[in-house]
């Protein structure tokens, strides 16, 4: 897939103000400073678009970019940031949930992992909760350029492996880094492929 075109449309807080389309929305989520931001940019080949920061939590609000004029993607909050307080948990909690589960326009949800580390309790439960609801979602290990071959092949081995313990199958999995374009064709080919099956 070709992006030829990538704009921010708007920024919310709750799912009753997202676009009013039926557009497929493609979002990412992952924990504070997995490099959500990064990895957008690097999809779309805009590299403001997405605001980064080094700040972990940034991204507070649901923002929606239109791309092609065919699709969103969507940059949802991170979740499991420590510092915030336990209101300000809460209400990004609801937020994420009254969007995956709340907008029909979700087409596909992509968890974005650290490849960098072991598998993480927050992300593994948020993965579970995705099944128990029926969210259709992919794994993207971000970060892949830190690591060398073969020891970011054991991580995303391992990763397979402790996933298996208690799925049957696992989603599709990608392997990415926002520095050198690794795994951008793959991660395109496959929303270009669900947007061709709708």
């Amino acid at each position: 897939m070709i992006i030829k075109s990538a704009k921010f449309e708007i920024s919310n807080s709750t799912v009753s103000k997202c676009p009013n389309t039926t557009l497929p929305e493609y979002a990412f989520i992952g924990r504070s400073n997995v490099g959500k931001s990064s990895l957008i940019n690097m999809l779309t080949g805009h590299n403001g678009l997405a605001k980064t920061s080094s700040t972990p939590g940034k991204t507070m609000l649901i923002n929606h970019f239109l791309i092609n004029e065919q699709w969103y993607i969507v940059d949802l909050p991170g979740y499991g940031y420590a510092r915030r307080g336990k209101d300000s948990r809460e209400e990004l909690r609801r937020m994420i949930e009254g969007y995956v589960l709340g907008r029909q326009q979700m087409t596909n949800l992509f968890v974005l992992v650290d490849s960098r580390h072991e598998p993480q309790k927050i992300d593994l439960e948020f993965m579970e909760w995705c099944g128990e609801n029926g969210v259709p979602f992919s794994i993207v290990f971000t970060k892949m350029d830190k690591l060398g071959k073969v020891i970011g092949g054991r991580h995303v081995a391992a990763y397979k492996k402790q996933l298996l313990e208690t799925w049957e199958e696992l989603p599709p999995i990608f392997e990415t880094s926002s520095e050198d374009g690794r795994g951008r064709d793959e991660i395109l080919d496959y929303i270009e492929q669900i947007n061709r099956s709708l």
